[in-house]
């Protein structure tokens, strides 16, 4: 029997990595999306040379500068499109090796985006890891040099809270970190449960 598959999501200042975190203590394998594009970054990366070709002023000794690849976005409508094209296939790749890879009943895949990239249709089921806007506000305003103008921006590309409910499997609410870990314990005991049913 294959591993369950349980994708994570949750929009910025949510406790996405918390929750990750919370889930690698049970002893659960985790696969995340960004650490995944970090390594295809890096020198030796395998996304280097492909982004190299499309933007050579992103490569910055020996890898790719995000912030040099935000910039050409903010001066080519083209460019995300573009990017999207090579990182996409190789973040697939990575998770695919890492499926391959890992050993357990459960795997979690930690994808921000899930939802808006209908990733969870590879899913068999999906855990959305939300709080308060109050306190999902308080959360990322508080991470050094963030200003409202970016907190905004960047929730303008993230579907709405509320439309992520409506299409989660399960729900994390992430007011403490010892409910938060309850929540992770109690849900990894239903999979675990149901599977054996």
């Amino acid at each position: 029997m294959s591993a369950f598959r349980l994708g994570l999501t949750g929009s910025i200042g949510m406790g996405k990595s918390t929750t990750a975190r919370l889930f690698r203590e049970e002893g659960i394998p985790v696969w995340d999306a960004d650490a995944a594009v970090h390594r295809l970054y890096a020198p030796g990366g395998a996304a280097v040379a492909p982004l190299a070709l499309l933007c050579p002023d992103a490569l910055v000794e020996g890898g790719i500068s995000r912030d040099r690849l935000k910039s050409w976005i903010a001066r080519d409508p083209s460019a995300l499109e573009k990017i999207e094209s090579v990182v996409h296939p190789l973040v697939a790749a990575d998770r695919a090796s890492f499926l391959a890879e890992a050993r357990g009943d459960i795997v979690v895949l930690d994808i921000p985006l899930l939802f808006e990239k209908g990733t969870e249709v590879e899913m068999d089921a999906t855990v959305l890891v939300t709080a308060p806007a109050d306190l999902q506000r308080a959360r990322v305003m508080a991470r050094p040099g963030m200003t409202e103008a970016q907190f905004h921006s960047i929730l303008s590309r993230q579907m709405p809270d509320a439309e992520k409910r409506g299409r989660a499997t399960h729900i994390i609410e992430t007011l403490s970190l010892e409910s938060a870990r309850a929540c992770v314990r109690a849900l990894i005991a239903h999979i675990r449960e149901n599977r054996h049913a």
